[in-house]
């Protein structure tokens, strides 16, 4: 077994993926306002690079919000960290941009047939001290909450008793 297949058998048995021991702090104001995606372990791995993308379509690339966090749909089917967005770039598919054709087929291409993306490029991914653990169905589409009903939640359930979609 790899380094990272040890570290995410591991993951979350102290609440913070072992991977994440240099991270920034979980010091984000509560009232911060967040958008909750779901992301495979290809997009959230993009996402620890600075970059999330998302079809130009969707609504949240027009809505405000301060940060995003990510329910990972695996290894751990929990919403984990947060990062704050840094900028909003609109690409279109073979432009230059954040994204580069591995990106596209990586991300996009298993969603959407869509040319045209907002990239959602962000600062360092902060690990929730517990995470948001999945009890129900996961996250469907764009969840909004403040970083304090991240902090408070314990369960997707309760975390979306607090949510706006």
């Amino acid at each position: 077994m790899d380094r990272r297949a040890a570290d995410s058998a591991d993951a979350l048995s102290d609440g913070v993926p072992p991977d994440d021991a240099d991270a920034p702090p979980d010091d984000a104001l509560p009232d911060a306002r967040v958008c909750v995606v779901a992301t495979r372990p290809a997009t959230f791995e993009r996402c620890r690079d600075g970059v999330y993308p998302c079809p130009r379509s969707y609504d949240r690339t027009d809505e405000p919000f301060d940060y995003m966090a990510f329910y990972r749909t695996a290894p751990v089917s929990a919403v984990t960290h947060y990062a704050p967005v840094t900028a909003r770039t609109s690409q279109t598919r073979g432009d230059p941009g954040p994204m580069d054709a591995a990106d596209w087929e990586a991300t996009i291409d298993p969603f959407s047939d869509t040319d045209a993306v907002v990239v959602f490029e962000l600062g360092d991914l902060v690990a929730l001290q517990t995470p948001v653990a999945n009890d129900a169905n996961g996250v469907r589409g764009a969840w909004y909450c403040s970083v304090g009903d991240l902090r408070a939640a314990a369960t997707l359930s309760a975390l979306a008793e607090r949510v706006g979609t």
